[in-house]
């Protein structure tokens, strides 16, 4: 049967992208062409017919968020994102992969107009593309704004993304809250690095998908035009009541003569000869690199002239919600912006000033209600874990299946894709998205908590049972290394708070940052409220160090955190009874405490003094202040199964043992 033209348009869309992906990667010496060339005809439909965005406004609230989860194919979303007439040249296409070009290796956010997140790891663009669609459907109820919600978060996702135990976790979850806005295109090519498929895989994805409450549907061969066009009409214009999986047969490396079904044409460019050979077969001028046929080009044009004049429509529509319904209106701006009072800080410490004697997790708790009532982008959520974590919202409901306008999210015992989604909540804009577990399980969710910071997006992390306090739930959950490890994350700022004033700085600073993530490292167990000196302002907490403790002709300066710093006060009153004087700091956040400007810096650590450090852990972060592990009371093994003062006792962390280390620790 002869195409009809607008088929014939279509196919021709899709062989020019197959040759832009392999000049680009040949050019680059690098990169992954088969993907790009496999998905072409499904991504050239989409781009062309479907989706909705506006090149003139790329941050339009109504477009169709397009996630390539599949982030090694980044040439096709930068070949679409060019022809579509985003601010990415044919030059920036022969700049692929080089030094601070528009086209990384893999798609980032922020770096390249029109990538919505950052992928590459695999699993963790499925997650994020989850967290958008619950974003959306939260807004639109929570606002009464169907408006909100009109947009469709659409993927392309591979093998390597289903293998990945961070996607089943989110397809999980999105289909038990039946998120039909999210629709994703799975490149079922068979191929991976190794081989074929089946040298590690031989389940039913249809099947694993359905189980999860998901509609599946089955391209059956994802280069037949006419048939790619029926199915993704299908898929993203009949709407289902549940999120949506195309199964996608698809041939890696398509129309290469040799390479074609190979594992050499996923990540390896296919060479002079055989792009001459792929060329031929494909009708596209052999001797002409980065070639774009002008008919394409034209329908790509009157495509995005299109798709802003409805992007206006939108607008007109939006403007009238506005106008119908000010107050929701007034608030879903506020929402939007993120809007934070200008005293909410001094809000915040207020809430708990009266508090006695507390775990730490306890104040963030009472800390989160007054934030939720004064920042209305703040949704709180869990893995499993809200009893202990103490992060719901107590005057919201919960999130569910038809039931979205609440501002408490359960994940389940998904950390990762917990994590995951929250940046995707965050991407999505509007939201401010803080999840919780315990410390130790931070390493389920560390891939996630990496890639917020990479993105610089304002995910919060709250992990409580910071400590070998946990007790007697023994090693396997008592944290040693998990806080310095996450202090290794460049961009990532962690808290370690001692009391009700810090905790409070810690959700100051992390409900405003919006330049990258926050974690908090919360107790199990009570922590004393604080003596300060006189000069203290509670701004102070939000440099991330200050002075404790003063005294005049210190032996030494001793940097604590958490719930170390009380226990440091009492061993620094010991051995002030022997005339040993030590000035103390706190210093809840080091990331942030670093980045303050030297004056800052030398008033709470004079330059020439001697620097000692206490933290139960691991203690080579602190290597930057003491310059010295000698001058260091940390640990750097596993703990024990016993009660939370036992274990102080077995590992010298009372009063009396820092007192003993420090003594030994001074300068003569």
């Amino acid at each position: 049967m002869t195409d009809t033209p607008d088929l014939a348009l279509l196919r021709r869309a899709a062989d020019v992208i197959r040759g832009l992906a392999m000049d680009a990667v040949q050019k680059a010496d690098s990169g992954h062409p088969g993907m790009p060339m496999g998905m072409a005809d499904v991504a050239a439909t989409i781009w062309l017919r479907h989706l909705r965005y506006d090149v003139q406004d790329p941050g339009w609230r109504g477009r169709d968020r397009f996630v390539l989860s599949a982030g090694h194919g980044s040439i096709l979303l930068y070949s679409l994102l060019h022809l579509a007439g985003f601010e990415l040249s044919l030059d920036d296409l022969k700049n692929f992969r080089q030094l601070h070009s528009k086209t990384p290796g893999h798609p980032e956010v922020g770096e390249t107009q029109g990538v919505e997140t950052t992928t590459g790891p695999l699993g963790q663009g499925f997650a994020n593309g989850v967290g958008m669609a619950l974003a959306a459907r939260i807004e639109a109820a929570r606002f009464d704004c169907p408006l909100a919600d009109r947009h469709r978060v659409v993927g392309i996702v591979s093998d390597g993304d289903l293998m990945e135990g961070v996607a089943s976790e989110a397809a999980s979850l999105a289909g038990h809250l039946r998120l039909s806005n999210l629709v994703y295109f799975y490149d079922d090519n068979r191929i991976t690095i190794d081989g074929k498929t089946d040298l590690a895989w031989s389940e039913d994805v249809a099947k694993r998908f359905s189980a999860y409450g998901w509609r599946v549907l089955e391209l059956l061969d994802a280069h037949d035009t006419a048939l790619v066009e029926q199915v993704v009409e299908r898929a993203l214009n009949d709407r289902a009541d549940r999120p949506t999986l195309v199964v996608c047969r698809s041939h890696i490396g398509y129309g290469s003569p040799k390479k074609q079904d190979t594992s050499s044409a996923h990540g390896s460019p296919l060479g002079d000869e055989e792009i001459r050979a792929t060329k031929e077969k494909l009708g596209l001028p052999v001797d002409e690199s980065f070639y774009v046929d002008d008919s394409v080009r034209v329908a790509f044009r009157q495509a995005a002239a299109d798709k802003t004049t409805n992007a206006n429509g939108w607008r007109a529509e939006w403007t009238h919600w506005q106008g119908a319904h000010p107050e929701q209106a007034a608030e879903h701006a506020a929402f939007l912006e993120r809007h934070l009072p200008a005293d909410l800080l001094e809000q915040l410490v207020a809430t708990v000033a009266d508090q006695g004697e507390a775990a730490t997790r306890a104040l963030s708790g009472k800390v989160i209600q007054k934030a939720a009532a004064l920042v209305p982008s703040l949704i709180t959520g869990s893995a499993d874990l809200d009893a202990s974590c103490k992060t719901a919202i107590k005057d919201s409901g919960s999130v569910q299946a038809g039931d979205y306008g609440h501002r408490n999210l359960h994940f389940g015992v998904r950390e990762h894709a917990m994590a995951g989604i929250l940046n995707g909540m965050a991407l999505h804009g509007g939201f401010l998205p803080a999840g919780s577990t315990f410390l130790v399980f931070s390493d389920y969710a560390r891939p996630s908590i990496r890639l917020a910071a990479l993105m610089g997006v304002p995910s919060i992390f709250v992990f409580t049972h910071d400590s070998l306090y946990v007790g007697e739930d023994g090693p396997t959950h008592q944290p040693v290394e998990h806080v310095a490890a996450l202090r290794l994350i460049p961009g990532l700022h962690v808290f370690r708070p001692a009391d009700g004033v810090e905790v409070a700085a810690a959700w100051t600073h992390a409900l405003s940052r919006t330049t990258g993530p926050t974690a908090m490292a919360l107790t199990r167990q009570n922590l004393p409220i604080l003596a300060r000196s006189e000069s203290f302002e509670a701004a102070d907490a939000l440099r991330g160090g200050y002075v404790l403790r003063e005294v005049a002709k210190a032996k030494a300066t001793v940097v604590a955190t958490g719930s170390e710093v009380g226990v440091v006060v009492e061993a620094a009153d010991l051995l002030a009874a022997d005339g040993i004087t030590l000035r103390i700091v706190s210093m809840p956040c080091l990331e942030l405490f670093l980045d303050q400007p030297r004056s800052w810096r030398e008033s709470v650590l004079p330059p020439g003094g001697t620097v000692l450090a206490v933290e139960i852990g691991r203690p080579e972060s602190w290597c930057v202040l003491t310059g010295s592990l000698d001058r260091v009371v940390g640990l750097s093994r596993f703990g024990l199964s016993a009660p939370a003062a036992a274990i102080a006792e077995e590992f010298g962390f009372t009063a009396e043992g820092i007192a003993e280390q420090l003594r030994s620790m001074l300068p003569a």
